[in-house]
């Protein structure tokens, strides 16, 4: 099966552990209001479909590169949308030695997602908001199955990290980071929380597509905010917590 990819990255740093070969994939059942990739939402969009062999033969002439911690990351859009065809991608790169990484909303669950998760070394697990209603309001969607994968994830030994964006006035709230805190804080296969500022360098592409942006009167944050929700998360998470 062929695979939808939007674009590459060659040497990605923030994407993973290492130096990365960073893959986008097309398709995403999100709608989050500060995408930074929008025009990878829509399942098919301007993507190339793409053999498994390519990426493979590409990942395998970075290898060099990668050292001990490095490897492949698939981010998007949501991978996960196209698990079925990765799955057999997945499985050439396990051959050929190649760690990999997947940068995911978790709102996806079916066999194909699960047998996937069984392929993949880490995955970094993307939570807009802990509280539901917030949640809905940012992505569209509930953070119900989100949280059941961290669940599975603990369940069945998976390593995965934790990225959440602090976004001033919608994801910043004290309740709702001590919430997920209080929620997370014993998971044992949790290696590492990315608090991420929100910033507006996907803006350009909305109104490329002739979107509306609908947080253009939000601002960044200040470094009070970003200290703030830095110190109730560090109660919970110590030194796993990374402020980028």
């Amino acid at each position: 099966m062929q695979i939808r990819v939007h674009s590459y990255e060659s040497m990605g740093t923030f994407d993973g552990p290492g130096l990365r070969y960073v893959v986008f994939l097309q398709g995403c059942p999100f709608r989050c209001l500060y995408c930074a990739n929008p025009d990878t939402i829509d399942a098919v969009g301007e993507s190339t479909l793409t053999d498994a062999e390519h990426i493979v033969k590409q990942a395998v002439s970075f290898k060099p590169f990668f050292g001990k911690r490095g490897g492949i990351t698939f981010s998007g859009g949501e991978p996960t949308v196209q698990a079925k065809a990765l799955i057999p991608l997945f499985k050439r790169l396990k051959e050929e030695g190649i760690h990999i990484c997947v940068d995911s909303n978790g709102a996806i669950w079916n066999n194909d997602v699960e047998e996937l998760w069984k392929l993949t070394d880490l995955v970094m697990l993307d939570i807009k908001e802990f509280n539901n209603d917030r949640h809905q309001y940012i992505t569209g969607r509930s953070n119900e199955q989100p949280l059941k994968t961290a669940a599975w994830f603990e369940a069945n030994n998976h390593p995965f990290w934790l990225r959440y964006v602090l976004v001033p006035g919608v994801s910043n709230f004290d309740e709702d980071l001590h919430a997920l805190g209080a929620h997370f804080k014993d998971y044992t296969q949790l290696q590492r929380i990315e608090l991420l500022p929100y910033h507006t360098l996907g803006v350009h592409k909305y109104e490329a597509l002739g979107w509306e942006y609908k947080l253009k009167n939000v601002p960044v944050n200040t470094p009070e905010q970003k200290q703030h929700a830095e110190e109730i998360l560090r109660h919970y998470f110590n030194d796993k917590l990374v402020v980028n």
